[in-house]
């Protein structure tokens, strides 16, 4: 086996074979670290110093280049990254229908059960419909898998972080405003009166939700009379 030089100051090591669990396993030595004088060691840890504070001063001679936000001063202007994921969104056409047909896809890939989709069955259109799709973003893990699994591009992820409640409760609700046909089903319905009575408005905490009573995973629901807001 060949040795490799371990003097000080050395950047090698020396391979070798040492018995571990009856087998020989081929390790490496670590090299001696080399010794450094006193003026040495003050020269480098002034170099060391110089170059962690050179970003610092860059910033202080150039404060536009600056990567520190002042939040909350900057809310107005602040924008987060566009990959940043913070708030699920239903996403709708310009003449207020949504793209969701209620496939509950995006339910299926949620890995912790964050999503929770109940449809109907459309009078007008005779067809599947979303009655409430309801997210929980206290237990939410922002992986992107609904997004990216959804086959009609029906809902996104915003950057909009300030979220913080005083009750987990106001955390799940529902994402769609009104229940009832996706964009391209009411184009179908003929009748306009029979396409606008389709869509039937739906309140952010309306139906099966801990702020209506209905107690979840780690949840529980919310008691007669109490507000969830201190």
């Amino acid at each position: 086996m060949p040795l490799i030089d371990l003097s000080p100051g050395s950047r090698e090591g020396r391979r070798e074979n040492r018995p571990i669990g009856g087998m020989a396993v081929p390790v490496m030595r670590s090299p001696r670290p080399e010794a450094q004088g006193l003026l040495k060691k003050t020269f480098n840890g002034l170099g060391s110093l110089l170059t962690g504070m050179r970003i610092t001063f860059r910033y202080v001679s150039h404060p536009s280049t600056g990567v520190t936000r002042q939040y909350p001063e900057n809310r107005a202007t602040l924008k987060m990254t566009p990959r940043y994921r913070a708030r699920l969104l239903f996403l709708y056409e310009a003449d207020g229908w949504h793209r969701c047909t209620g496939c509950k896809i995006c339910e299926k890939a949620c890995p912790n059960t964050s999503i929770i989709i109940t449809t109907q069955k459309g009078e007008a259109s005779t067809k599947t419909e979303i009655e409430r799709y309801t997210w929980r973003l206290d237990t939410c893990t922002f992986c992107n898998a609904c997004v990216q699994a959804c086959p009609h591009d029906a809902i996104t992820f915003d950057g909009a972080f300030e979220n913080s409640v005083y009750d987990r409760r106001l955390l799940v609700y529902n994402l769609n405003t009104y229940a009832g046909p996706h964009a391209a089903l009411a184009e179908k319905i003929e009748d306009p009166e029979a396409r606008a009575a389709s869509r039937v408005p739906v309140g952010r905490y309306e139906g099966p939700l801990p702020l209506e009573g209905t107690p979840m995973d780690g949840l529980p629901a919310l008691k007669p009379g109490e507000d969830p807001q201190p």
